[in-house]
């Protein structure tokens, strides 16, 4: 299935994508898509849902973050082989682990805003995983099971505020509308092997990230079974799981974001993002 949120910021309503394409109300099924509707009892309701049988979405509809009432948005940083190498740094030894402030989530296609003293804002195109229930201590081999579905996430970034403003990664990742999920959210039952998947970013139609989920150094089971040994993954959590090459601090000269840019990126079977920026 492909979960959709649609609406008005702050009012989304929860949907699902047609056969033919159209977006599926499914607010007399479920109240929302987020942690209380993502366990497998809830899912197999859906499944077994008629979606062509439920009312269309009229118009051209905002699409909302494709999960509501996000608890942690979890990061994984340099945990692409071939990234590890254009930012000049060595694979870590285990999973590094960052947090992005909820408050950056925004839509898929929704405006970005360069914040304000911003010098170095930077994009990602990244694999996002959707906890469905909760894994604590779980294995490798256990995690895929507490995994509701994935995601299309642009992790964007300020790279002077990440890097040379002290502290902890979180500042240069977590400005307002840094953090666009979706459009969908895919039930894992459609991603077979999530270590497989093409994945690209395009500014001005330039394309500067093209890689596949192939490059991860930590895979998928490796990540949540790791942070979960560090705190327990809720339902409707959001793991951001790194980025393949390409981003604009790996650029000769380097290349950030300006108004009036304008981003697509997108994940083989999880959609595609649009995105305008603009001055915050």
């Amino acid at each position: 299935m492909k979960l959709l949120r649609y609406g008005a910021k702050g009012a989304e309503k929860p949907g699902i994508l047609g056969s033919d394409g159209s977006v599926r109300d499914l607010s007399g099924v479920i109240d929302d898509i987020s942690g209380d509707t993502l366990g497998d009892t809830v899912l197999e309701k859906l499944r077994a849902t008629d979606a062509d049988s439920l009312p269309v979405v009229d118009g051209d509809p905002r699409i909302g973050p494709c999960v509501g009432n996000v608890g942690k948005f979890i990061c994984i940083g340099l945990n692409y082989a071939d990234h590890a190498a254009e930012s000049g740094m060595e694979l870590p030894a285990e999973p590094v682990i960052f947090f992005k402030a909820t408050s950056a989530i925004i839509g898929p296609n929704d405006t970005v805003e360069i914040p304000r003293r911003s010098v170095k804002t930077d994009w990602e195109v990244e694999l996002g995983v959707v906890i469905g229930k909760e894994a604590k201590y779980v294995s490798e081999a256990e995690a895929v099971d507490h995994i509701a579905g994935y995601c299309v996430v642009n992790d964007l970034s300020e790279r002077d505020f990440q890097l040379h403003r002290s502290g902890q990664w979180v500042k240069g990742k977590s400005a307002d509308t840094f953090g666009p999920i979706g459009p969908w959210l895919v039930t894992r039952d459609e991603v077979p092997d999530p270590q497989n998947l093409p994945m690209y970013l395009e500014v001005n139609g330039h394309r500067y990230q093209d890689g596949s989920t192939k490059t991860m150094h930590f895979g998928v089971a490796t990540v949540i079974a790791h942070l979960s040994q560090f705190m327990s993954l809720q339902p409707g959590d959001v793991i951001s799981t790194g980025t393949p090459p390409g981003v604009g601090m790996g650029q000769e000269p380097q290349t950030y974001l300006k108004p009036g840019d304008k981003m697509e990126l997108g994940i083989e079977g999880l959609g595609v993002q649009r995105q305008d920026v603009i001055a915050g």
